[in-house]
């Protein structure tokens, strides 16, 4: 019998993804071993790590299946939709785990921490998200509000929008974020403008703009660091 049809109970014990877990924990686990996991069991050809991996090479790696719709994941051969939801509840988790910390008091200080509390979320998005956090008089951050998704642009981004959810929280002033699906967070030109557009705005309605954080793959860029606020 070949590899590719080797059963998860034919695989040595030290070699099974919940053992290896168990032995080492699960960061020593490749994506495919906790996706095997996830999905509990594999076919009557293949083991659960098998399986694993036909999923992510068939929607295109990790970073692609963040965002796989049901229907894509059960277009694979031996993904049923349980195993789809599995997927998708798995995935939902580790979302709402990056965004806990909006349930306690988190203050922002500097770019960095915009980082950490977002990057994790964004820079797996296919599209970009432009999102504000709402902060008040003592740069707590007392809400978020994802306010378009898609290119960056002015129609798609207006002062309008982002500032009556500003209003609506009471924010003393707000931080603006945007992913860049490339992996490059340099800004473009209309990141620029956009940028300027809204800090203009709050001016005059008096919620100032603290920072616009673009979020790539590794690294961010605060556009206030770089002169453009």
């Amino acid at each position: 019998m070949s590899d590719s049809l080797l059963l998860l109970r034919e695989v040595p014990q030290e070699e099974r993804p919940r053992e290896r877990m168990l032995q080492y924990g699960a960061s020593a686990l490749s994506h495919a071993e906790l996706l095997a996991i996830l999905l509990r069991t594999g076919t009557v050809s293949e083991s659960a790590v098998h399986l694993a991996q036909r999923v992510l090479n068939e929607v295109g790696g990790i970073r692609n299946l963040v965002e796989a719709r049901t229907e894509q994941l059960t277009a694979v051969r031996g993904i049923g939709q349980a195993k789809a939801l599995q997927i998708q509840a798995g995935i939902e988790l580790g979302r709402r785990l990056t965004r806990t910390g909006l349930n306690e008091t988190v203050t922002i200080r500097a770019p960095h921490d915009v980082w950490q509390l977002l990057a994790e979320e964004l820079r797996y998005f296919q599209k970009e998200h432009f999102v504000c956090l709402f902060l008040n008089m003592k740069n707590h951050v007392i809400g978020r509000e994802t306010l378009s998704i898609g290119s960056l642009n002015a129609s798609i981004v207006h002062p309008r929008e982002v500032f009556l959810a500003a209003i609506k929280r009471s924010s003393a002033s707000i931080i603006c974020v945007h992913n860049h699906p490339s992996g490059d967070p340099s800004p473009s030109e209309e990141d620029v403008s956009v940028t300027r557009r809204l800090a203009e705005a709050g001016e005059i309605i008096g919620i100032e703009v603290l920072d616009h954080i673009i979020i790539g793959d590794k690294s961010f860029i605060s556009l206030k660091e770089h002169g453009y606020l």
